[in-house]
């Protein structure tokens, strides 16, 4: 079991919940950067505005000492567990921590009897924060519902999975869901430079040049507690070498992680994806998946990936193999709904696929075709067969009249006008050879035979 307890602004024990701890002023010059650094109140969170403004449920429960549980639900870094333990220090409540991990139902009952305990002696109130609850079973979840239905506790629990899937409805009926959102560039950047100059960080122990700062932020993709960590572990190597400040060469070897010659903003960032889309085209898996490193490695927003696969599934293989939009599409949610680092699979997953599919831009050409011949104005009349008859009147106008349902037939299909006059005969789909487009070949001749009777 981790339980990490305060009371009354005491210090903790130990660990990154006493890292608020902040509350009496005290910081621990032993704990690392990232527990110093977090905020201490609300006006010091980057990012969350969403949750921040003034009037905010969040806001109002700090400020309002409104016993109410919260559920916060995003991904790595974002700010959970300082966002917990402000709402503990600033409503002068016992702090206590458990990680899903490793605590069970006996921890968690331990906690409920002493918060009543205290509640009843002298009124004081318990916040309990549970970090990953998404790894409690439904036993251990449904384990608070008294407590918290009661107000014995104000539960804060957090969690980087969608809380519809991994807590269960009745406690989360009976919390706040706070959706955070990923910390971007700009408040990555500005944490780093609080850091550097913070008494409670490096106190200007060292600066951090250009090219390192932004390979920290691509490296963080959006998680403080990454950057934190990776900027103390450079700071000291950077001193330890009587260096004035950090270098990319020293924030390398401190972290491991060797900078990608890559500009997100620039060439590199057009030529990387550009490889990448070209190498998934001409069915080298090995070098798509080495672009797809590269950016992943780099930084670049997985969003951005997502997307381009889902392009590239119909315009480079569309009838060749119908699965290919569905995995591009299924990997593009993946990346919406657990985020990196574990969607890069789902992303190498999808850019496989697609690589190894048969490939074929008949899609592509069709629909380029058709908005061709719409913009040189071949549009005409819609057939009056094809018009809408469900209007009083359209009778009259003799829309609809003469339209034959094609599921009268046997086979579905049936000899009768579909496009504008001037359209007639117009082919704008050519399927190839390739993989399930083999077989529409034979189809597509066939349909357009009976429906043009020719």
């Amino acid at each position: 079991m981790t339980l990490f307890e305060t009371s009354d602004g005491d210090a903790p024990s130990t660990g990154l919940a006493g890292a608020s701890g902040g509350q009496s002023g005290a910081v621990d010059p032993r704990a690392p950067l990232a527990a110093r650094m977090r905020p201490r109140s609300l006006d010091e969170v980057l990012g969350q505005e969403h949750l921040l403004s003034a009037g905010s449920p969040l806001r109002r429960l700090v400020e309002g000492d409104a016993p109410m549980s919260l559920i916060l639900f995003g991904p790595p870094g974002s700010g959970k567990t300082t966002l917990a333990q402000i709402v503990s220090s600033s409503t002068n409540r016992r702090f206590v921590q458990l990680s899903a991990l490793n605590a069970g139902v006996k921890d968690v009952r331990a906690v409920i009897e002493r918060a009543r305990h205290d509640l009843t002696m002298n009124s004081h109130q318990t916040v309990l924060f549970i970090d990953e609850i998404h790894r409690f079973s439904k036993t251990q979840q449904d384990s608070l519902l008294g407590a918290v239905e009661a107000r014995v506790i104000t539960l804060v629990a957090a969690t980087t999975e969608n809380p519809y899937f991994s807590v269960v409805s009745p406690l989360l009926s009976r919390s706040l869901l706070l959706n955070l959102q990923p910390l971007t560039g700009e408040h990555i950047a500005e944490l780093v430079r609080r850091a550097l100059v913070d008494e409670r960080g490096l106190a200007g122990a060292v600066q951090i040049e250009d090219d390192a700062l932004d390979h920290l932020l691509r490296m963080s993709d959006g998680d403080a507690r990454r950057a934190l960590t990776a900027l103390e572990a450079a700071a000291g190597s950077a001193v330890a070498a009587g260096q004035p400040s950090i270098d990319l060469v020293t924030l390398e070897k401190a972290v491991d992680t060797a900078a990608v010659r890559y500009d997100r903003d620039g060439d590199q960032h057009y030529d990387v994806i550009s490889a990448f889309i070209k190498s998934i085209r001409g069915s080298d898996v090995d070098a798509a998946l080495h672009y797809l490193a590269r950016m992943i490695e780099a930084g670049e927003d997985a969003r951005f990936i997502a997307r381009r696969l889902v392009v590239h599934a119909s315009e480079d293989i569309g009838l060749a193999d119908p699965t290919a939009i569905l995995v591009a599409t299924a990997a593009a949610q993946a990346v919406q709904l657990i985020g990196m680092p574990e969607a890069r699979i789902n992303l190498a997953q999808a850019t496989m696929h697609l690589a190894l599919a048969p490939k074929s831009n008949a899609v592509v050409r069709a629909i380029d075709e058709a908005l061709a011949d719409v913009k040189q104005g071949l549009g005409g009349a819609v057939p009056p067969a094809l018009r809408d008859g469900h209007y009083p009147g359209a009778a009259k106008l003799g829309h609809a009249a003469a339209y034959r349902y094609p599921h009268s037939e046997p086979e579905g299909v049936l000899a009768q006008q579909y496009p504008p006059d001037e359209l007639l005969g117009r082919d704008y789909y050519h399927p190839t050879s390739r993989g399930a487009e083999r077989q529409l070949q034979e189809r597509v001749a066939r349909l357009r035979a009976v429906v043009r009777n020719e």
